[in-house]
C-alpha cells in the first residue's frame, strides 16, 4: 500500500499483480501506422463486481481498444486493507486482463484505490493521462440518480483529464460519450 499525495489531498492505493502478459507488437507495415497509434494509448476503465461494469470493460475491448493500447482497470474501495476485499478484487481483475490478452491483445495494469469512486476515477486519469475513461451505470432510473447522485454523473462534471464514456447497460442501448 502507498500513499500519494495530489493537489492536498492524498489517497492510498494498492497495485494489483496481475498475470504477465504482454502483447507482441509487430512492426508498422505503413508509415502512417507509426507515432502515436503504435505506441498506444492508456484507457481507464473503472469497474466493480456489477454486470453493468463488466458490459462497460467488454464494450471498451471491442470498440475502443486497439493493438499497444494499455487499459488501466480501476476499483475504488472504502479500505484498501481489507484483505477479503483486496482477493475478491484481484481475482476479478486477473480474470478481466486475461480476457482483454485475449480479446484485443492490450496489456492490463490495476490499481485497487480507497476512497469515493468519482473521485477516485477522476485522480487516476489525471495521474494516467488517457485517451479516455470508461465506466458503465449503475442502472437506476433517471429520477434515483438525480436524487441519489451518480459515479458517472460526477466523472461528466469533474473529470478533466480525458473525455468520460459512460456505457448503459445491455439494456438501455449505445454508449453516450460526454
Amino acid at each position: 500500500m502507498e500513499t500519494v499525495m495530489e493537489d492536498v489531498e492524498e489517497y492510498n492505493y494498492r497495485e494489483v499483480k496481475l498475470p504477465s502478459l504482454i502483447p507482441i507488437v509487430p512492426e508498422p507495415e505503413l508509415e502512417r501506422e507509426t507515432g502515436e497509434r503504435r505506441r498506444g494509448r492508456d484507457i481507464v476503465i473503472a469497474i466493480d463486481h456489477g454486470p453493468n461494469s463488466k458490459h462497460a470493460f467488454d464494450w471498451a475491448l471491442i470498440h475502443l481498444c486497439r493493438l499497444a493500447d494499455t487499459i488501466h482497470l480501476v476499483h475504488a474501495v472504502s479500505d484498501v486493507k481489507n484483505q477479503i476485499v483486496y482477493d475478491l478484487t484481484q481475482g476479478l481483475m486477473e480474470k478481466l486482463a486475461v480476457e482483454a490478452f485475449e480479446v484485443a491483445m492490450v496489456k492490463t495494469v490495476a490499481r485497487i484505490v480507497q476512497g469515493d469512486p468519482g473521485k477516485v476515477i477522476c485522480m487516476e486519469a489525471e495521474r494516467t493521462k488517457p485517451a479516455a475513461v470508461v465506466l458503465g451505470t449503475r442502472g437506476r432510473s433517471l429520477f434515483q440518480s438525480v436524487l441519489q447522485g451518480s459515479v458517472g454523473e460526477y466523472c461528466f462534471h469533474h473529470c478533466k483529464a480525458a473525455p468520460v464514456i459512460i456505457v448503459p447497460g445491455k439494456d438501455l442501448g449505445d454508449a453516450s460519450i460526454v
